[in-house]
């Protein structure tokens, strides 16, 4: 009777330390996100097209979570536009969508609620830095030029300045 005991124990102790691993799995998410330096060279990226437009702009890069990675400021972009440009970063992560497309939805469409949620700023010149799988790594967000679809403009060359180096 003792060996059934023991070797019932035995069974169980072996299916608990095989559990152990799958349990810890399940405990630990595992993400992707941006180098600090493909975050600074995006924003970079966005501030030059926008220059060479003509436009004085400020871009931020935040992380998957919202969390500011980069943020440049041109010498004559208006004192709002630090702000502006993190909140539209910061909006496009967490509604995973282009801010202006956002713009649109939140007008007087089905989703014009989310202009009342704390710091969505659903203007043009915000989008999503997506790794080549499609797994979001963060935001681009930019302000200071003449209209949200430039904002656009401008962060759309900062994504093209990093394409290669997230496209696995």
């Amino acid at each position: 009777m003792n060996w059934g005991r023991n070797a019932l124990a035995s069974l169980f102790l072996v299916s608990a330390a095989a559990a152990a691993p799958a349990a810890a799995q399940d405990a630990i998410v595992t993400y992707k996100m941006l180098s600090p330096e493909a975050a600074v060279e995006a924003a970079q990226a966005a501030l030059a097209n926008c220059r060479a437009s003509g436009y004085q702009v400020a871009v931020s890069v935040v992380d998957r979570g919202g969390n500011l990675q980069a943020a440049i400021r041109d010498r004559y972009a208006g004192p709002h536009t630090p702000d502006t440009s993190f909140r539209k970063a910061w909006t496009s992560v967490s509604f995973r969508t282009s801010t202006l497309e956002l713009a649109g939805l939140t007008e007087k469409g089905p989703a014009w609620a989310i202009r009342n949620v704390s710091h969505a700023l659903p203007l043009g010149g915000g989008l999503q830095v997506e790794a080549g799988d499609g797994s979001m790594l963060g935001g681009i967000g930019v302000s200071g030029a003449p209209s949200g679809e430039l904002d656009t403009e401008c962060a759309r060359a900062g994504l093209q300045a990093i394409e290669d180096k997230i496209a696995f």
